[in-house]
């Protein structure tokens, strides 16, 4: 897998996923500390040109550096449940198939602690380049959990005593009214297709953002970030906390 900008290779060297770093000879001092950091901690290093990068990255900002990545942990969904050191909170994908929506996703996840994200082999974005990119390194970090059936992973969630609950615009009860001390796993759909109907069926609740303006929805990384910095609120507010 190859990510490339700054933030992101950063991110994977202080993770331990680096199988080879490249880098421009003519790069900025920050591309020179990666080399440094890389080169400590014995990762090879391939000066190349920035035409080379260009190529690579397809066109995306890479700030002159670029890095090939091992294979992430293979996690099941009881894994991300059980690696919880506290009630479990998790995110699942549905459809998810922009890059920049997945990675800023991840990003929110791993800013709010949150415990993984579930996604499915298809219909889901690409966890390298822009979606690497976007998450500012996070996807580096954060546990993942890759399934054949969405519905299916919702039912081994709640198998494990997990509360799901799917963000859905048409929902009458506001996702502030959800109790997210308990173990809960956040289900958001793809933009404009939201939840498929046989996930939205599945989850034991729905809520939704209420709107006070003019436009009836919130980008899908935007709403993910509402609620789960409100369950972080939440978790926060607890006696004893």
């Amino acid at each position: 897998m190859l990510i490339y900008g700054i933030n992101p290779v950063l991110e994977a060297l202080k993770a331990g996923r680096v199988r080879e770093v490249r880098v421009d000879g003519a790069a900025r001092e920050r591309v020179r500390e990666i080399r440094a950091m890389a080169e400590a901690n014995r990762v090879p290093v391939r000066v190349v040109s920035a035409q080379d990068l260009d190529r690579s990255a397809r066109g995306g900002v890479h700030q002159g550096v670029a890095a090939d990545l091992a294979d992430a942990p293979d996690y099941s969904v009881q894994d991300l449940v059980a690696g919880a050191d506290e009630p479990a909170l998790l995110v699942v994908l549905d459809g998810i198939e922009d890059p920049h929506n997945v990675g800023a996703i991840l990003r929110t996840v791993d800013a709010a602690g949150a415990h993984g994200v579930v996604r499915q082999t298809r219909r889901a974005a690409r966890l390298d380049g822009a979606a690497a990119k976007a998450s500012a390194g996070a996807v580096s970090h954060v546990r993942i959990a890759t399934v054949v059936n969405i519905a299916r992973a919702i039912g081994e969630l709640k198998d494990a005593g997990v509360w799901t609950i799917g963000l859905a615009a048409d929902a009458p009860e506001p996702y502030d009214a959800i109790d997210f001390t308990q173990p809960s796993a956040l289900v958001l759909g793809a933009e404009g297709e939201g939840l498929r109907r046989l996930v939205r069926e599945s989850c034991d609740r729905l809520a939704s953002i209420p709107m006070r303006g003019h436009v009836s929805s919130v980008n899908v990384s935007v709403a993910a970030a509402i609620v789960l910095f409100e369950a972080v609120r939440q978790r926060r507010a607890r006696p004893g906390r």
